[in-house]
Order: structure tokens, then sequence, then C-alpha cells
């Protein structure tokens, strides 16, 4: 026989209004109550019917993390499972589940955004990175729909976002190599349609001009974030007939893939080329030679992505709030960027 909401109630020595209330984390129910509450329901083996909840409350106490391509793919990054980690951590102390979904295109992704929140099966989404002319982000903000990016919107600037200052991060980075001496520094850029490549491709050219060094065409290349995409790069760069003394790289994973290349080339690191790159996932300190790389908070962009949406799908009309929140980062500077332009 199952167990019913009036049955904890009668045990716990409360109304079964208590009892709903302690299931969606009502603010005025004294922590005392809840523990007791739940450890009853524990102990009967207790669990709520959500459907019937949400069909009574209008929540489903549950938000959706829009992947912008397969999932497969993305999971070959540590940043994502980091920043994914964040979101669910600060998701469950809130009381709220995590659904993942993911679309093969742009197209797909508005379809399945539509179908989780038209459904009602979703109160809000999170959007891992932002392009430049997203259709996903046109959707939500069409239909008014509570969602936060992870990035920034150029096209609304007053979005719910949360960030890290890619151009100033990515401008520390570059003079850090201009402080050694380095002249000829590249760049190994993300997919030009993301705000994050063009944002630290800015802040990668600030820091040049403010040195008195020109920003070279040719040695600047795109990718994807993925060791491929740096080990790709090496051929290229290595072949021009001036070749970069110093490189900045977009992304832990593909600077792996730069590293790779650079030792199958025959070339050191950093004595050949010194190279500092983004994210300091974990493995970063543990590559060959230690990886100098920008901390730009991943798992906080994550925690404060989930906490920002949720505030705004429980409190939708509070004022002051703010629309854009900055995590900030630092230079983690290991061997790979320790050492004078070579001569």
């Amino acid at each position: 026989m199952n167990v019913t909401i009036k049955d904890v109630a009668k045990r716990a020595g409360v109304s079964p209004s208590t009892v709903s209330r302690v299931l969606s984390n009502h603010p005025r129910i004294s922590r005392e109550t809840s523990q007791k509450v739940r450890d009853i329901m524990e102990e009967m083996g207790y669990h709520p019917n959500m459907m019937a909840k949400s069909l009574v409350s209008k929540t489903t106490e549950t938000i959706c993390v829009i992947l912008p391509k397969p999932a497969e793919e993305l999971f070959l990054n540590l940043f994502f499972m980091e920043l994914i980690r964040g979101i669910v951590t600060q998701a469950n102390r809130s009381g709220y589940d995590v659904l993942i979904s993911s679309g093969g295109s742009e197209k797909e992704e508005v379809e399945a955004v539509s179908r989780l929140l038209n459904g009602r099966r979703v109160d809000g989404a999170i959007l891992l990175y932002s392009r430049q002319d997203d259709a996903v982000v046109d959707y939500l903000k069409a239909n008014e729909y509570p969602f936060v990016l992870i990035g920034r919107s150029e096209k609304y600037p007053d979005l719910l976002s949360v960030d890290t200052d890619n151009v100033q991060a990515a401008y520390d980075a570059t003079k850090h190599l201009i402080t050694f001496g380095h002249e000829r520094i590249g760049f190994v850029s993300g997919p030009p349609n993301l705000m994050v490549s063009q944002d630290r491709l800015k802040g990668y050219g600030q820091a040049l001009a403010d040195a008195g060094l020109t920003m070279r065409k040719e040695w600047i290349v795109e990718g994807e974030f993925l060791q491929e995409s740096g080990y790709r790069a090496m051929s290229f760069f290595m072949n021009l007939p001036e070749r970069p003394t110093a490189l900045v790289i977009v992304d832990d994973i593909v600077a792996f893939g730069v590293l790779r290349g650079l030792n199958e080339l025959g070339y050191k690191v950093p004595q050949d080329v010194s190279i500092i790159s983004f994210n300091n996932i974990s493995l970063s300190e543990l590559s060959n030679p230690p990886l100098s790389s920008v901390d730009i908070g991943i798992y906080n962009l994550g925690y404060t992505a989930s906490q920002a949406l949720i505030q705004s799908i429980r409190n939708p009309n509070e004022k002051g709030r703010p629309s854009r929140y900055i995590i900030p980062h630092r230079l983690m500077i290991r061997e790979s960027s320790m050492h004078s332009a070579p001569k």
C-alpha cells in the first residue's frame, strides 16, 4: 500500500499542508520541523508524486541544461563536466533536479527547449555558452521563459548571464608572455561565432597594441574546443617562414593538442615556444610541462548560473537583482610559460 502525505503528517504530528510545505522548501517551515518530517518520509518510504505536485504548484522544480552540440563531443572537454558539477550542486541544494538536453544543430536545440518548456517538464533553462546570433536565445527571449546564459549576449546586453571578463583575462595572459620578452605571439582560437572566442581574441589584440606589437593574421588559427584543433594548429604555425615564439590558447584541452604537436615536431616547451591557455582544468598542472592557464572559476560559473536561474524562477518580479554576474579570474603560472623569448 502506498504511503500518502496524510500518513506522514499523522506520524509527524503535523498537518498535511505542513508536509506539502516541507516538500516545496517553504521558508516559513523551521529547520527542525523540516528535518523531522523528512526523516519520517524516509523511514516510511514515502516518495512524493512529482507530477501531481507540479499540477498544483505549477512548478516542476527541475531546470534544464541545453548542450550546444552532441553530448559525446562536449564531454571530451573537462570544462563542461566541471561547469555541470557546479550547476547540479547548487540546484540540488535548492531542491531542484537537473535535466540535460542536447541537439546537433541550432534548430534541434530550439525544438528541445520548446518541447521541455511548453510541456512544462522544466521551469527554466541554462545555456552553456553564447553565439553571436543565437536562435535559442531569441526563442527564449521572445517567449519570456526564465533562462540564464553562461557567457554574454551582444544582441541582448541586459540578459541574465554569468561570465568571466574574457577580454581582460586574455589581455592578462598575453601581457604575461610580453613581460618575458615575447614579441611574436600567436593565438589559437575557438569557433569564431562564439562570444568567448571573440572576446579572448579582442583582449589578446589589445595587449599587443598596448605593447606596440602588431597582431598578424597568419598567427591566428581558429578551430573547435578539441585536442585535434591544437594539434593541427601546430602543423600550420611551425611551417610559417616566421613562427611565433609564444602562444595564447583559448582552452586547456586545445593546449594539450598543441603540446602533442610541438613534441612530435621536435620543439620544446617553453624553451622554443611558451604557451598559456584558459580554464585551468584539473589536468593542467599534470601535463608535461605543467600548463600555465587562466583560472576562470568554472565551478563558480555553473554554481552562480544555477543560483541566478532558480532565484529568477522563484521571484520573477524581484527588483534590484543584477542581470549580469562576473566571476573573477586569475593567472596560474606554471612551467609552460616561464621562459624568456628565444633570440
